[in-house]
């Protein structure tokens, strides 16, 4: 006689059967292992110096506060991210004693964003700057392990702490071969600070970036957190000419290039019908310039009409300037009613407006980082088409399937109970 508990176990036994054939486990024995997850360390000045009131009407340690709570809101779950002081504990004159002050606030490992927060609302402006042994520190908190490893160093200052150069520990650490990038950020610098803080930057194939605002201050170490995440490919070196009929073919990919002030460098892209060009260009100023600048990204069909273009412009509050375009390639027919499909060649022009007093030397020029993309349009079959669902279509129908079949078994089961009660 069949019984409600048997029909039951017969639904679970078919639904667990539809969830083992419709969702393969994630890996199989042999299988190769996850990929460890990147670590990344803040280090933070907390300085006597940080008492200073030039970020947005509030002091320094105050920015550096506001601007972590937002990091690490917006740290992605996969990195294991830890905090470091530097000057933050021995507020004497003893220079032995302050150039040892630094010590990890939270270990390197898992977030726990409320004791994390909790732990930097502590911080007050202390001590010295010891910015070398810092670095040491941090180095040994990330040390282990293949994984992506970043170090975010904060500061205000040059460091006190010599002859311990932390130029010359960044060039040691290098040295290692532990693959460990240190990237660097100015607090309103003076020359001394920025000079030596591009240094620590370049030792390790790192970025530097001069911060006036507390935005900028949060929105670069965002950027920096999620790159550690999702590192960047190695970028190509090309050279851009002064006119598109010359101008190197490039595909998707980084590349990298040097532009005079006030240049125009050109760039060529084969984009197909159906295809979107994606494309965005950077440019550092590596050195003093006036104020008041821009840069403009260009794209234009090789009789020179202008197609679209992108613009940003600065005035001497940043270091890094950024723009860029897309461009979709509509699918069209010929005069026959067949579809095109020969690729259009998209010129792209990277011009700037910078100009730097006498004294700065423009030679050689100022670094270009140039990210090209061309994917499917919408009316493509690639990711893009797919609204977002990327190659998750297949899942959406297995969605769809198992609420299928478990409607029906749920129905079937209905129906049975009700002509059971009624026979009862």
């Amino acid at each position: 006689m069949i019984t409600r508990k048997r029909v039951a176990a017969a639904a679970c036994g078919l639904l667990a059967t539809l969830a083992v054939g419709l969702f393969p486990a994630q890996a199989s024995a042999g299988e190769p292992a996850a990929k460890e997850p990147p670590k990344v360390e803040l280090v933070l000045d907390v300085s006597g110096s940080m008492r200073a009131t030039d970020i947005d009407g509030k002091s320094r340690m105050s920015a550096a506060k506001q601007a972590f709570n937002d990091v690490l809101d917006a740290v992605p779950d996969d990195v294991l991210l830890g905090i470091r002081t530097l000057g933050a504990n021995y507020p004497g004159d003893d220079r032995n004693l302050g150039c040892k002050d630094t010590r990890p606030l939270y270990p390197v490992g898992p977030l726990n964003r409320t004791e994390a927060k909790t732990a930097v609302a502590t911080l007050a402006p202390t001590g010295w700057t010891p910015i070398g042994p810092a670095l040491l520190g941090a180095a040994d908190d990330l040390k282990g392990g293949d994984a992506t490893r970043r170090i975010v160093l904060i500061t205000d200052g040059e460091d006190t702490c010599a002859p311990l150069d932390p130029c010359e520990v960044a060039r040691d650490i290098a040295a290692r071969g532990i693959h460990l990038t240190i990237d660097t950020l100015g607090l309103v610098p003076d020359a001394k600070t920025r000079e030596q803080l591009i240094c620590i930057a370049e030792a390790t194939g790192g970025t530097y970036t001069s911060v006036q605002h507390t935005d900028q201050l949060s929105g670069r170490v965002k950027q920096l957190v999620d790159r550690a995440a999702a590192p960047v490919v190695t970028p190509v070196a090309t050279t851009g000419t002064g006119r598109c009929q010359d101008a190197p073919v490039l595909g998707a990919g980084l590349y990298t290039d040097r532009e005079a002030f006030g240049e125009h460098r050109w760039y060529k892209v084969a984009v197909k019908p159906g295809q979107e060009l994606r494309a965005s260009v950077s440019i550092g100023a590596d050195r003093a310039v006036n104020n008041d600048y821009g840069v403009m990204l260009r794209a234009s069909t090789v009789h020179g009409r202008e197609i679209v273009r992108g613009s940003e412009a600065g005035d001497g509050r940043t270091d890094l300037v950024s723009t860029g375009l897309r461009y979709p390639k509509a699918v069209l027919d010929d005069a026959d009613g067949n579809e095109v499909t020969e690729p259009e060649t998209v010129c792209l022009q990277v011009s700037n407006s910078f100009s730097a007093p006498a004294s700065v030397k423009t030679t050689p020029g100022m670094p270009l980082e140039l990210t090209i993309d061309v994917v499917d349009g919408p009316d493509g079959t690639s990711d893009v088409a797919s609204f977002g669902l990327g190659r998750g279509w297949w899942l959406l129908g297995v969605l769809v399937l198992t609420g299928l079949v478990v409607g029906v078994v749920w129905g079937w089961i209905s129906r049975w109970r009700i002509s059971v009660w009624r026979t009862n």
